[in-house]
């Protein structure tokens, strides 16, 4: 179905922003004329990524440059998701995280201590810096009894230079070492959806999700009660939607399909 006519209807969208809106520092093809009917037709819209490197202001200044200027509420990160569940769950408890500057940021912000010599919880996410040492460390603080923590469970994540590791990769030498699944909070987590959907303020039945993942982001609007979209321009093609028992509402090449012409 990609007669987007009533697509064009709904009140609010939820995008993934890696595969979505742009590949590394490169915004995707017809972005700016999606963003522009957005804002144009008075949509309700929310940038919700399992990406968790960088705070809201950085994602903001990231666009910025490529020449969007999306204001911070509109940022919704598993790294917020993430601070987020922990502080619902153990507040001022104290934690070890494998991650970048947006989840240590969240935690910090959320109350949370970095100790590591004996945290309550090992919290890992993507990041470039990381290391044997560090995997070593969680290992043994897992084996202590710390509870370990995934910002998300995505395998891979598109990138300028092709498909690179994410989360769900960097944590699985820990969890086979262990013995201990993590618990992993970004989409396709309820917990997640329910939050970008009160963000949004808009009611599930007038909300649309777009994603370029099959078992994240339409998964995760297929369970909230979303149209789904599902688009080609990040990891998913023609050929990956017949791997799931499960089908978005729409496939289009990329969101620039969404908006009518000359919008």
């Amino acid at each position: 179905m990609n007669d987007v006519t009533k697509l064009r209807e709904k009140k609010g969208f939820i995008c993934d922003m890696d595969g979505v809106i742009y590949h590394g520092n490169k915004l995707l093809p017809g972005v700016k004329e999606f963003y522009g009917w957005l804002k144009n037709a008075g949509k309700h819209f929310l940038f919700l990524t399992n990406s968790n490197a960088l705070t809201p202001l950085e994602l903001r200044q990231k666009l910025l440059r490529m020449g969007l200027d999306v204001e911070e509420d509109h940022f919704y990160t598993s790294a917020l998701a993430t601070a987020r569940f922990l502080k619902q769950q153990s507040p001022n408890s104290s934690v070890f995280v494998i991650g970048d500057a947006g989840l240590t940021n969240a935690l910090y912000e959320a109350g949370f201590t970095m100790n590591d010599v004996n945290p309550e919880y090992v919290v890992v996410g993507e990041t470039r810096n990381y290391n044997y040492e560090n995997i070593l460390r969680a290992v043994r603080f897992v084996q202590d009894g710390a509870k370990l923590i995934a910002t998300n469970s995505d395998i891979t994540a598109p990138s300028e230079a092709g498909i690179v590791p994410a989360c769900g990769a960097l944590v699985s030498p820990i969890e086979k070492a262990t013995g201990k699944k993590a618990y992993y909070i970004g989409k396709p987590n309820a917990l997640m959806m329910r939050t970008g959907l009160k963000m949004l303020g808009v009611h599930s039945a007038d909300a649309v999700m777009v994603g370029d993942r099959m078992d994240t982001d339409i998964i995760a609007g297929i369970e909230s009660g979303m149209a789904t979209v599902l688009v080609l321009s990040g990891v998913s093609t023609v050929f990956t939607i017949q791997q799931f028992p499960y089908r978005p509402m729409y496939i289009l090449d990329g969101v620039g399909n969404i908006p009518p012409e000359g919008a």
